[in-house]
């Protein structure tokens, strides 16, 4: 039983480990993407626009 219970930690431990990895690697994506001029100003665009109030 101790082992089961050992080997069951251990894959949660491991998913868990590849779901950060995920995550860090998708968040830099994210980063490098935002970071580029153009998407910068669609974005900036598009808060100005839901900002504005129309007249």
């Amino acid at each position: 039983m101790r082992a089961r219970t050992t080997h069951f930690l251990r894959s949660c431990q491991v998913r868990f480990l590849f779901s950060t990895a995920a995550a860090v690697a998708f968040a830099g994506l994210l980063v490098l993407i935002l970071r580029s001029d153009e998407v910068r100003g669609m974005l900036v665009g598009l808060v100005r626009a839901a900002l504005s109030i129309p007249s």
